[in-house]
């Protein structure tokens, strides 16, 4: 990934963060266990007891 393109691999979040998206991620091709808004590999590198906690996140969002 050579040049990031906002709105499409990260926006700006209302606290001025910038928060990467799913298509990031899936370029990437892996989970850096940070436990990212928007990862889509279920936080599969995410120590416990976070990685348990973010994924009881997802299921109330659903």
């Amino acid at each position: 990934m050579n040049r990031l393109t906002e709105g499409l691999h990260y926006y700006i979040s209302d606290d001025g963060y910038v928060v990467f998206t799913e298509k990031y991620h899936l370029d990437k091709g892996y989970c850096c266990g940070n436990g990212c808004r928007h990862c889509p590999y279920h936080f599969e590198n995410v120590p416990e007891p976070r990685k348990s906690e973010l994924l009881a996140e997802l299921e109330k969002k659903k």
